[in-house]
């Protein structure tokens, strides 16, 4: 009997411990993933040549070394952090709603002629409005669906890179939360790997001239601050107020401003992402503010590389929140250090 139960305990202990090292291989393949295609995007874009100059090399370089400085960091707090939950039954209920709302947000953005801004938006305020519970996964599944017909032509396409980025959603569950632009991220992973997979041919433009930052810079410094005044103090939460952000910005600014209206619309919705972030991540209104003007000038870096794929707007903020955050976690250790040194 004795022995019976001893075997019986160590089955189980064997069990406990596989399923330990299964959960924390999830976590380290939802955290690198992340990494990795920000870091693929803003790689591409800066081996462009509209791109390669010493400005562009030199901004890109400083956005890697201070978003290194992050990752570091994040790396410590994703495995120092992990309490070994079991995956739960929501999270298939969060893949499924990635792919459906990639697919609803593609037909909506095509088919309905809504344009991706628009319809990415609507999903947004419906999940937020009427599927709280999975309307973070839904979001993530509406930037999938943002993807240009030019580059991927049918909706089964959007599909299984919706039902790829809902994987990515549970396995990074436990990676950057809290960052602003980490679900376009995981859409613009499951676009890139399906375009790698059978071989997507992106579209091709000149880029945004810089000069436009005279005029992305403030959109996207307003339009993060608003995301997180809609977000925080007005208690919607984060997917809604960004989805009212670029809700109200898809259907203003072409009217307002025909001439660049679109493009603005546009950055508008790349920087509702960064407003996304929680205070813990990047502090308050000012923070904030200084990561969506900074999202502003990414916007223009990043123009040329992956056109047409899903995910790409919330890439950049993504990228543009971790370098803000590192950039300020060195000016706080370089300021200890120096206080210390007196």
């Amino acid at each position: 009997m004795v022995a019976k139960t001893v075997s019986r305990f160590a089955t189980f202990s064997r069990n406990i411990r596989r399923e330990w090292a299964v959960q924390r291989l999830v976590r380290a393949v939802g955290y690198i993933l992340l990494l990795a295609t920000a870091a693929v995007l803003l790689g591409s874009a800066l081996v462009e040549p509209t791109h390669v100059s010493f400005a562009g090399v030199g901004f890109g370089g400083s956005l890697v070394l201070v978003g290194a400085v992050t990752a570091t960091v994040e790396r410590r707090n994703t495995f120092d952090s992990f309490d070994g939950t079991s995956f739960e039954p929501s999270d298939a209920a969060d893949a499924l709603a990635v792919t459906a709302a990639a697919g609803l947000t593609y037909v909506l953005s095509v088919h309905a002629g809504f344009g991706p801004v628009l319809a990415s938006a609507l999903v947004g305020v419906a999940a937020g409005l009427g599927i709280p519970d999975v309307d973070t996964a839904a979001y993530c599944g509406s930037f999938v669906g943002m993807a240009s017909p030019a580059v991927f032509p049918s909706v089964s396409l959007v599909l299984a890179a919706g039902l790829l980025s809902g994987l990515a959603f549970v396995a990074a569950k436990g990676s950057f939360a809290g960052f602003g632009g980490k679900l376009g991220t995981l859409a613009l992973f499951g676009c890139a790997t399906i375009g790698l997979l059978i071989g997507i041919d992106y579209g091709t433009t000149a880029g945004v001239q810089w000069g436009h930052a005279a005029l992305t810079v403030p959109i996207a410094a307003v339009a993060a601050v608003v995301t997180a005044v809609m977000s925080v103090r007005c208690e919607l939460g984060a997917v809604l107020g960004s989805a009212l952000v670029g809700l109200v910005a898809g259907l203003t600014l072409p009217v307002v401003v025909p001439d660049v209206g679109e493009l603005l619309a546009t950055v508008a919705f790349c920087a509702s992402f960064v407003g996304m972030s929680t205070r813990e991540r990047l502090g308050r209104e000012v923070g904030i503010g200084l990561a969506g003007a900074l999202c502003g000038l990414v916007f223009i870096v990043v123009a040329p590389a992956f056109v047409g794929a899903g995910g790409k707007l919330g890439t950049t903020a993504f990228i543009s929140c971790l370098a803000l955050a590192g950039a300020d976690r060195l000016v706080t250790s370089v300021g200890d250090r120096f206080e210390m040194s007196v």
